[in-house]
């Protein structure tokens, strides 16, 4: 599996279709579209979008979205492509594949469905025109993180969850994982932020937590508040990566990437992260909360992607509903040469 930050053939999306967790309103319709469509806007300056949009929705899809945005039609139960979609990866020749792990609704919550959604990986890959890796595995993209040079970050609570892989154990999941995209060293985090844990969470997604922009380099979030839960969390995450290795056998680089300010919403504490953050060609898509710290987050990623433009999106939208920038986006990366 390649880095995010290797040359990109392409993003792929998901269009919010009605009926969703995420759409329960005629005014949640219209606010998740608007999010989902400014981040797409954001990305096809940089590299083509393809979304993929329930037929009852091409209508509304082709509205609101610019001409240069390509639309491929499949049923949808929700708009994770991150989750949904497949995991592309770099064959031994340098061609790429996608791997179709099993999607159940992470982990058969009760709030979800999937009939659809589960069909996705295949869907995406059929219309990417490229080999298809089945893997028995539960697995959503948003529960791994890769540096492109063997080493994968995992959390606990995903992929060992009982719902979605029950019996198997870490060695069973770094078997599947060396098979279907290529590491050699596992990183299991403890768990997920708090909010992220919560009812309407993924119990415990890597790609809110901590990001590799390069081999030997690790962002994590840092939660500075010790009024808030996940405070704990990222002491023990940094604490984490100063003693842990990369593939290489060699220590990381651990730049702590502040959370932002604001502790709560609405529903509770926040789950907020600027790790969520999608690199395109060209580009970093930020995730942007209008916060005193979306400033300080942008000049970390702007050290750490030498050479890309720095693009922040509201983000608030689409953490109302359970994730981020990077939750919504799928990269499939140009053959290797």
């Amino acid at each position: 599996m390649p880095a995010e930050h290797a040359p990109h053939r392409r993003t792929w999306m998901a269009f919010p279709p009605v009926g969703s967790e995420i759409t329960a309103t005629p005014e949640a319709v219209d606010e998740a579209r608007a999010a989902w469509t400014a981040v797409a806007h954001a990305v096809a300056e940089f590299e083509p979008v393809t979304m993929v949009v329930d037929p009852a929705d091409t209508a509304d899809a082709r509205r609101l979205l610019s001409s240069a945005i390509e639309l491929v039609e499949a049923p949808l139960d929700d708009a994770w492509m991150r989750d949904i979609g497949p995991t592309f990866v770099h064959a031994t020749d340098g061609s790429v594949a996608a791997v179709d792990w099993v999607f159940n609704g992470w982990g058969q919550q009760d709030w979800a469905r999937w009939e659809h959604d589960s069909a996705i990986g295949r869907a995406v890959a059929t219309a990417a025109g490229v080999p298809i890796v089945d893997s028995p595995l539960v697995n959503e993209g948003g529960g791994i993180q890769v540096d492109g040079a063997g080493t994968v970050i995992l959390t606990e609570t995903v992929q060992l969850d009982p719902y979605r892989n029950p019996g198997l154990t870490k060695a069973d999941v770094e078997a599947e994982l060396r098979r279907t995209i290529g590491i050699d060293t596992a990183i299991w985090l403890p768990r997920g932020l708090w909010r992220d844990s919560q009812r309407f969470g993924t119990r415990g997604h890597a790609d809110i937590v901590a990001a590799l922009p390069a081999p030997g380099v690790v962002l994590v979030h840092d939660q500075r508040d010790p009024e808030h839960p996940d405070h704990e969390l990222s002491r023990e995450l940094l604490e984490q990566f100063a003693a842990e290795t990369t593939s290489a056998g060699t220590a990381f680089e651990v730049i702590p990437v502040p959370a932002p300010r604001t502790l709560r919403d609405e529903e509770g504490f926040v789950d907020y992260s600027y790790i969520n953050h999608y690199v395109c060609n060209g580009a970093v898509i930020l995730c942007g909360f209008d916060d005193p710290s979306d400033a300080e987050a942008a000049d970390i990623l702007l050290r750490v992607y030498p050479g890309r433009s720095i693009v922040t999106v509201d983000a608030r939208p689409i953490f109302a509903r359970g994730g981020g920038i990077h939750c919504i986006t799928q990269n499939e990366p140009l053959p290797a040469r």
